[in-house]
């Protein structure tokens, strides 16, 4: 392994680091409707349990109602079931075949604990890219103890390293305060 794909393997891993912590952000819950919020619930589905989007259609009725349309007529009650037991604090309701599920709106002490909430998952990205930086200056380091490169290969490695470390942590810091702003609206 060259320090150049040392250095790649690093960026694609930051990536996709990213692109976790942009997924884990929209299951957290703002004032507005997001069907992603319901993503993480499952469906009993002739006794295996199952994602909801794989038993129904989920979508926006509007900007604080998420609407979900059952596949097969006995769905109903076991996707209302499942959302009102999972601990999103909703509470849907049957109109027919449609279920709606509005989003409550959100005291402002709940807004706090949300935007503690979305702080501490981006600690938890910076500490895995930080983390991936530390993985990736130590195989720089072993190349240059196996005489694979030189030191001052791993010096402008290293530097290349942090310019990436300090790129996604700045992504991580616009994308947190981006969702504290989206939470604190009103």
């Amino acid at each position: 392994m060259t320090i150049a794909d040392i250095k790649k393997q690093a960026q694609g891993k930051m990536d996709q680091s990213i692109e976790a912590f942009k997924h884990n952000l929209t299951k957290i819950r703002t004032g507005r409707a997001n069907p992603a919020l319901l993503d993480t619930i499952h469906v009993e589905y002739y006794g295996s349990q199952v994602p909801l989007s794989q038993v129904a259609n989920v979508s926006l009725l509007d900007a604080r109602t998420i609407s979900v349309q059952p596949w097969e007529k006995g769905m109903g009650a076991k996707i209302e079931k499942a959302i009102r037991e999972s601990d999103l604090g909703l509470n849907p309701a049957s109109m027919g075949e449609l279920i709606r599920v509005p989003m409550p709106p959100m005291s402002e002490e709940r807004r706090k604990e949300m935007t503690k909430l979305v702080r501490h998952e981006g600690e938890s990205a910076k500490v895995a890219i930080r983390n991936l930086r530390r993985d990736a200056n130590d195989a720089t380091k072993k190349l240059v103890k196996d005489k694979e490169a030189t030191e001052d290969d791993q010096k402008r490695a290293e530097a290349d390293i942090q310019k990436a470390t300090d790129k996604h942590v700045s992504d991580i810091d616009a994308l947190v305060a981006e969702k504290e702003k989206e939470i604190m609206a009103v």
